[in-house]
């Protein structure tokens, strides 16, 4: 399978390197030992188009491929992946269902918002005891009249307190396992809707991450997301599109951290000759190269797939453990090059090796991913 890419998405992936090394590479480092979010850049990420590129238009998007978002995130990913988690979050993760299960009055109030950059978009679904086995969340969603009163709460929450719109989840029929889960759309400034700490992580510290509280909040039934009860179909649904997402960080993680080793390599000189030149380094450099365009063509499989409207669950797991697992891989292959200046958080490659870890976690752990291929091809 090859993947000629057309002159549009030639010209995008372009526009997007160009953007990230101008408008955004100069201040990561600085970002990073910060922890600091700046939504400042999100929102020029959206005057570039980059917040609704698969999108529909009729709701603000520009209704081209989703393997063109990819691309994006991970030309996004290779500078700054607290930015590129940032847009995966809001796009695949929250516009994404919306527009799957929305109705046309949820997509035209929410949707044409977080197509057009307007709004930031966040999603919930893990809580403190509720990780892989979301059947254990203990969010409660009850039904009073005309709206829900949701109480309990999510943590690990991309774009929380910044975001504007919230696809969450919670069991509105606590006995019935996964089929008790429905999914909801909340806004940030309802009532009783608050954020809890925010969390000090080890890498994608330039994204916001903190925990959702839901002290009697009123949800109107009108933002009920897909059928009450069906909710962990609409989050699983949701997953393996964001799992793509997740792939194309981790490729974009390993391409700039192995940029930065190659262009090292050739720079530093130890006996009287470039490091590039011994042999050692120069088959890491190959081994990385070759990783990094096996988790590529995977992601780009996986997201074609889903373009073509074919059953792709299998090869977004793949693409996603794999290519999460080469980010690591990857990126301590570019500190070894490094040596001692790779350890030291004044030069690059460090950030990109805390950043590659969470790629293994988030949007269900590899372990998890090996059980829906284990699953798919044993049936």
């Amino acid at each position: 399978m090859m993947f000629e890419l057309t002159e549009d998405q030639q010209l995008l992936k372009q526009n997007v390197r160009e953007f990230m090394e101008k408008n955004v590479e100069p201040t990561v480092l600085e970002r990073d030992a910060a922890q600091k979010w700046d939504r400042s850049l999100y929102d020029q990420a959206a005057e570039l188009g980059l917040t609704g590129l698969y999108l529909p238009e009729e709701y603000g998007g520009s209704g081209i491929d989703f393997l063109s978002y990819i691309m994006a995130v991970e030309e996004i990913s290779r500078v700054d992946d607290g930015l590129g988690i940032a847009l995966s979050a809001s796009v695949s993760l929250c516009s994404n269902p919306i527009n799957d299960f929305g109705t046309p009055e949820q997509k035209e109030k929410y949707l044409t918002p977080l197509a057009k950059g307007e709004h930031l978009g966040a999603f919930g679904l893990t809580e403190p005891n509720a990780g892989s086995d979301a059947a254990r969340q203990q969010s409660i969603a009850r039904l009073e009249g005309d709206h829900y009163v949701l109480n309990g709460s999510k943590i690990f929450i991309t774009n929380a307190s910044s975001a504007e719109t919230y696809v969450v989840f919670a069991m509105t029929d606590p006995s019935a396992g996964t089929r008790g889960i429905t999914g909801f759309i909340l806004e940030k400034d309802m009532p009783g809707f608050t954020f809890g700490k925010k969390e000090n992580k080890l890498g994608i510290r330039t994204s916001l991450t903190r925990e959702l509280l839901f002290q009697d909040v009123k949800v109107p039934v009108e933002n009920v997301l897909g059928q009450v009860g069906k909710g962990f179909k609409v989050a699983m649904a949701t997953l393996d599109g964001g799992r793509i997402a997740v792939a194309a960080q981790a490729v974009g993680i390993a391409q700039g951290a192995y940029e930065h080793a190659l262009a090292y390599a050739k720079e530093r000189v130890q006996f009287n000759a470039p490091i590039a030149k011994n042999q050692t380094i120069g088959f890491k450099l190959a081994d990385m190269a070759t990783k990094i365009d096996a988790a590529r063509l995977l992601t780009y499989r996986a997201a074609s797939l889903k373009d073509a409207g074919k059953p792709f669950s299998k090869e977004a797991a793949m693409a996603k453990y794999y290519a999460s697992d080469i980010a690591l891989e990857v990126t301590a292959d570019a500190i070894q090059i490094y040596g001692g200046y790779g350890y030291s958080e004044d030069y690059p490659v460090a950030r990109y090796f805390r950043n590659a870890k969470i790629t293994q976690i988030y949007e269900g752990t590899n372990e998890i991913q090996r059980v829906v291929v284990s699953g798919s091809i044993l049936r």
